[in-house]
This record gives structure tokens, C-alpha cells and sequence, in this order.
């Protein structure tokens, strides 16, 4: 996704509520997370992601914010079903 203010990134991110995405997140040092899961809620400046737990089958619900994808800190990509 690629948008050039905040009200762009949240319309489409709340069009995509309950799709499955794949979350590439810059930690600092060359270090990258790159996650699955499901976006399941939107707010006005944060949206939410249930992201499996790799060590029991439970969900954890990770926050990102808009400007975070503004900067390009985290991308989100679409993944197909």
C-alpha cells in the first residue's frame, strides 16, 4: 500500500477489516518482523491485527499506527485466500 496522507491509509485500511495481511515491521539495526494475520479493527489513529501465537494456538492483537506506514516503518501487503 502505498498512500500519500493519514486519511488514505485508514480508508483503506478499514476496507480490508477481516482480511488476512502480511505485516513487514522495521525493528531498527537491519532488523526486520515480517508476521501474519488478520486486521480486526480500525481507529482513528491506530489499527489492529490478531496475529496467531507460533507457541500455542492462541491470538495475539498487535497495534500499528497510520504514520507508521507512512514512514514506511511497517508495510502491509495483501495476501491472497
Amino acid at each position: 500500500m502505498i498512500k500519500t496522507d493519514v486519511g488514505s491509509v485508514r480508508r483503506a485500511v478499514s476496507k480490508h477489516i477481516g482480511s488476512k495481511v502480511e505485516i513487514r515491521c522495521n525493528l531498527g539495526r537491519h532488523r526486520v518482523d515480517v508476521t501474519e494475520g488478520i486486521i480486526t479493527d480500525t481507529y482513528p489513529s491506530i489499527f489492529l491485527i490478531s496475529v496467531k501465537n507460533g507457541f500455542e494456538d492462541t491470538f495475539q492483537t498487535v497495534s500499528y499506527s497510520y504514520t507508521d506506514v507512512l514512514t514506511h516503518d511497517v508495510q502491509i501487503k495483501l495476501c491472497k485466500a
